[in-house]
């Protein structure tokens, strides 16, 4: 006669087996979406500062900078003085992957801003080269192409796409709608509109230019400025992000002890997981204070 508790061994078995598939389960969906999100956002951002690389290159750089982090982070706690135990050990390891995966899309993020930054800055002077060519008698279509023949980058690559644009049949208004929607420059998108309006109501394309050069160029003055008026502020926003993580680290150092207690102990790791929120939110916040737009 079989034991009592044979059956309720293997209803508990083959509860334990069908959670355990589920989670696996949405496990793999879950990371098969944050993929396919990741490299289509991954690719637009390649695309909007002109590198021809694959979107997965860009994956495959942050789960190397992850990789990287968790080694140092084992090798480190490995060969340390003190004993390490495994939880310790499993958390800083995690914490590790988690701030290194996401330096490649920070690093493509920063180039697509400073792109942008001097696309701005150079605007001014195409608007110019762009009105004096249209005085000179000038067609806009030669007007621009003069713009794309300078070796301005990336002022210069952008009016290549335009004019390559133009060329395969494509009328201006679309092209340069296209352009603005490539760069998502606010800047341009006002230089489009004004070249659109002054082309549909027969305006004086030379003058409007102008005026639209003198404000570009009296925005990027007041945006230099006030960049420079809360340099403060963002500093404050770094130094407040990493205080915290600073002050563990020195605490590490004098007490070791005490710090492996705080990682071994549920009240610690919920303080960890509360501080690490907060200070994310704080600097989110700061940096949301000290963004003003122009």
């Amino acid at each position: 006669m079989l034991n009592s508790s044979f059956w309720p061994g293997v209803c508990a078995f083959g509860s334990v087996l069908f959670a355990a598939i589920a989670i696996i389960d949405f496990g793999i969906y879950i990371a098969t979406r944050y993929r396919e999100r990741y490299l289509q956002e991954a690719r637009t951002e390649l695309d909007d500062i002109l590198i021809q690389i694959p979107a997965a290159r860009v994956l495959d750089i942050s789960i190397a900078f992850s990789a990287v982090g968790v080694v140092l982070s084992i090798l480190t706690l490995s060969f340390s003085a003190e004993k390490v135990s495994f939880q310790t050990l499993l958390i800083i390891s995690l914490c590790s992957a988690c701030v290194l995966f996401p330096i490649p899309r920070f690093i493509l993020r920063y180039l697509k801003i400073r792109r942008l930054n001097k696309f701005s800055t150079q605007l001014e002077d195409a608007l110019n080269m762009i009105s004096g060519a249209l005085k000179a008698g000038f067609s806009i279509n030669q007007a621009l192409e003069e713009v794309a023949d300078q070796d301005i980058h990336p002022l210069s690559v952008e009016f290549r796409l335009l004019t390559q644009e133009i060329r395969l049949g494509v009328t201006l208004e679309q092209a340069l709608e296209n352009m603005s929607r490539r760069i998502e420059s606010e800047d341009f998108e006002l230089v489009a509109v004004a070249i659109s309006t002054a082309r549909k109501t027969g305006g004086e394309l030379t003058s409007t230019l102008s005026r639209v050069a003198a404000l570009i160029r009296e925005r990027v003055r007041i945006a230099q400025k006030v960049r420079a008026l809360t340099a403060m502020g963002r500093m404050q926003a770094i130094m407040i992000g990493l205080m915290p993580f600073l002050l563990l680290l020195g605490m590490y150092h004098v007490s070791p002890h005490l710090i492996r207690t705080f990682f071994s102990t549920p009240i610690g790791l919920i303080s960890l997981i509360a501080v690490v929120l907060m200070d994310i939110a704080g600097f989110l916040w700061i940096r949301k204070i000290t963004k003003i737009e122009v």
